[in-house]
């Protein structure tokens, strides 16, 4: 039986993976902020077959938490052997700048910081299973020269665009690091073909309220068939790094000091955690 990780996994896209595998017969363990939204995931699935409730699990975090994330990496390591697929998908959109209780810029902590505790902190449970994958739902092909390394939490011209540029080309970033550690090992940066019908959490515009009501609906793509692509990658996954849009295959953004940039930046984040 494989073991599948999700951050993210109450809503969406992560939900959607979680009830796949569910039904496939995998131990599914589901990173979220609400019990509630698990417990009703749960109820879709187990209407047909109760035996997931044995094999599903739920760890309720705030990914924007560094202490969370390292709460939540500890549990899955007192707990579980290996992990055959890990699924980044924590998404909380916030178009300015928010600071975390812990002084962290809160979009660098959950769509970077997190990501980075979780692959480093699950590295020795992903090592222990045969073939294992990450998929990160950060969006590929960022400039190679998006990060500001002397700045990282952007604490100075901090603009919606940049940040998430800058968080993009880091989880590629850190796709070297993790692959560099285990060449079994398939790393991921997938983003979905179109737009995907969702609720949108976080502290987003007008703007992009009404493109959500509006377009969602008549143009986006059902989280269950968004995910097709993800679920053939844990399925038949290729040692190695990866990049996707959908069931696309892109080149790798590839800079002249992408392994300098990936040493720089862990021990940048290494120094801050």
């Amino acid at each position: 039986m494989r073991t599948i990780v999700i951050t993210g996994g109450t809503d969406g896209m992560g939900a959607a993976l979680a009830r796949h595998f569910l039904r496939a017969g995998d131990r599914v363990v589901v990173i979220g902020r609400s019990r509630a939204k698990f417990d009703a995931l749960l109820a879709t699935v187990t209407a047909d077959d109760q035996s997931a409730v044995s094999r599903a699990e739920f760890v309720a975090a705030d990914l924007s938490s560094i202490a969370d994330s390292r709460r939540v990496v500890e549990h899955l390591n007192a707990n579980h052997e290996r992990i055959h697929a890990l699924v980044l998908a924590a998404s909380f959109i916030r178009q300015r700048r928010h600071t975390t209780p812990e002084g962290r810029e809160a979009s660098w902590a959950l769509f970077f910081v997190s990501k980075y505790v979780f692959v480093t902190g699950l590295a020795a449970l992903l090592g222990a299973a045969e073939r294992p994958v990450i998929v990160n739902t950060a969006v590929p092909g960022a400039r190679v020269d998006a990060i500001d390394f002397d700045d990282l939490d952007m604490s100075e011209g901090f603009t919606f665009r940049q940040s998430n540029a800058q968080q993009r080309r880091a989880n590629e970033l850190l796709g070297i690091l993790a692959t560099d550690q285990n060449p079994d090992l398939t790393y991921v940066t997938w983003g979905p073909a179109r737009l995907v019908r969702s609720s949108f959490a976080g502290e987003i515009g007008m703007g992009m309220k009404i493109a959500a009501a509006v377009l969602g609906p008549l143009l986006g793509q059902r989280p269950a068939a968004a995910v097709r692509p993800i679920i053939g990658l844990i399925n038949t996954p290729t040692p190695g790094r990866a990049a996707y849009r959908g069931t696309k295959k892109l080149p790798l953004t590839v800079g002249d000091h992408d392994d300098e940039d990936a040493t720089r930046l862990a021990k940048a984040v290494e120094a801050d955690l």
